[in-house]
C-alpha cells in the first residue's frame, strides 16, 4: 500500500515551493498558512512573507503591525499573530533554532498535532503522522467510515499512525495530502486514477461520494452592523485598532457595532460611537453595504459617512485610535471587508 502511494507521488505529486526545502522555517510558515486555506491562495502570500521576513530572527524582531500588514487578506489572523509569537519564543527559548522534537514543537503558539507532524516530517524526515482535512477524507473513504470524521478522531489518528511509512515519512505525508487534494477530492473523486482504489472500501461499496459523512449544521447566525466613516475638519478619517484577543485581533477598522432590535442604522452608529469612542457625530449619507461571511457567522456592514461634532476620541473598547488621510490608510492592516470600504471611499473621491 505504501509503495503504491509513493510511486504515484513520485509521478504525480504537486511541485510546491516549500517542498524539499533545507530549512524548517519556510516549511513551518507554509504549514501555518495552509491551515484552512487552499494552496493556490497561499503561494503568493508565502513568497511575500519570506521576502518580508526571510528568517525566524527577522520575524521575531518585527512589529506586530508589520506582520499583520503582510498577512492582510489571508484571513484567520490569529495564525499570523501566532507565527510572530512563536518566532519570539524560538529566539528566546531555543536559541533561534526551530525545535526538532514533537514535545517542544507543540509548545509553540498556533501549532497542534497535525501541524507539528507536517513540519517534523517535512523538515526533519521524522516519522510523525498527520491528520489534516485531506487525510481525514482519504482515511474515511479507505475504511468506509460510518460516522462523521469528527466522531472518530481517535480511530483516524490510530490509522494514520499505522499507515505512516517509518522509512520515508516525509514523502509519505506529502503523498497522502496530495492524494486528498488532487484525487480523493470532496466532490467527484477521481477514483479511476487513485493508487489506493483497490484498497478503498468506499469505492468497492460505491459510496465514495457519500463519505465522509457530514454532520448537520445549524444555519450561520447573521449580524447587522452599523459602520461609521468619521471625518474631522481636516478631512482626516478616524480608524481604531481592535484588541489583540479574538476575531481580527490587532487589525484596524472603521468603528461601529451591532444594530439592536427596533433601532435605525443612524441611531446605532451614533450610539456605538459614543459608547466606543466617547464622541458625538453627525451621520450623513450612505456609502456602501457589504455582506461578508466568517466561519461561524455572517455580517452585513451598513457603512455611512459621518462628521465629527465634539469630544476627543478615546480608546474605550479598542487598543488605539488614529486620524489618518485616505492617502495614509494603506499603511495599516485592515480586514478584507474594511478594504472594500476603502475602495468605495477612493471611488467616491474621484
Amino acid at each position: 500500500m505504501r509503495s503504491t502511494l509513493q510511486d504515484w507521488y513520485q509521478q504525480q505529486g504537486r511541485k510546491l515551493p516549500w517542498r524539499n526545502h533545507p530549512h524548517p522555517y519556510p516549511i513551518w510558515v507554509s504549514e501555518i498558512m495552509l491551515q484552512q486555506t487552499q494552496v493556490k491562495t497561499v503561494i503568493p502570500y508565502y513568497y511575500r512573507w519570506l521576502e518580508a521576513f526571510p528568517t525566524v530572527e527577522k520575524l521575531a524582531q518585527a512589529d506586530q503591525q508589520q506582520v499583520l500588514k503582510v498577512w492582510e487578506g489571508l484571513g484567520y489572523y490569529a495564525r499570523g499573530r501566532n507565527l510572530h509569537k512563536a518566532a519570539q519564543k524560538i529566539m528566546q527559548d531555543f536559541g533561534g533554532q526551530f525545535p526538532d522534537t514533537l514535545a517542544k514543537v507543540l509548545t509553540l503558539p498556533g501549532i497542534g498535532r497535525t501541524t507539528a507532524g507536517g513540519i517534523l516530517s517535512a523538515a526533519f524526515n521524522q516519522p510523525v503522522s498527520i491528520l489534516d482535512g485531506n487525510v481525514k477524507r482519504v482515511l474515511a473513504r479507505l475504511t468506509a467510515l460510518s460516522v462523521p470524521p469528527r466522531q472518530a478522531v481517535s480511530q483516524l489518528w490510530q490509522l494514520s499512525d499505522r499507515l505512516l511509512d517509518p522509512e520515508q515519512p516525509r514523502d509519505y505525508n506529502q503523498a497522502i495530502m496530495d492524494l486528498g487534494a488532487t484525487i480523493c477530492t470532496p466532490k467527484n473523486p477521481a477514483c479511476l486514477l487513485c493508487p489506493w482504489q483497490q484498497y478503498c472500501q468506499a469505492y468497492h461499496q460505491g459510496i465514495q461520494t457519500q463519505i465522509p459523512m457530514r454532520e448537520t449544521k445549524a444555519p450561520l447566525p447573521h449580524k447587522n452592523i452599523g459602520v461609521a466613516v468619521i471625518r474631522n475638519a481636516e478631512d482626516e478619517i478616524l480608524i481604531d485598532r481592535r484588541l489583540d484577543e479574538g476575531l481580527l485581533g490587532g487589525l484596524w477598522e472603521f468603528p461601529g457595532g451591532k444594530i439592536e432590535e427596533n433601532e435605525t442604522i443612524e441611531d446605532c452608529i451614533k450610539r456605538e460611537i459614543q459608547e466606543e469612542l466617547g464622541i458625538a457625530i453627525a451621520v450623513e449619507d450612505h456609502l456602501i453595504t457589504l455582506d461578508h461571511a466568517y466561519t461561524h457567522f455572517r455580517v452585513t456592514l451598513n457603512v455611512y459617512n459621518c462628521r465629527h461634532l465634539e469630544g476627543k476620541p478615546q480608546a474605550i473598547e479598542c487598543q488605539e485610535i488614529r486620524w489618518v488621510s485616505l492617502e495614509e490608510i494603506d499603511q495599516f492592516p485592515f480586514p478584507k471587508a474594511n478594504s472594500q470600504i476603502i475602495d468605495a471611499l477612493r471611488k467616491a473621491q474621484t
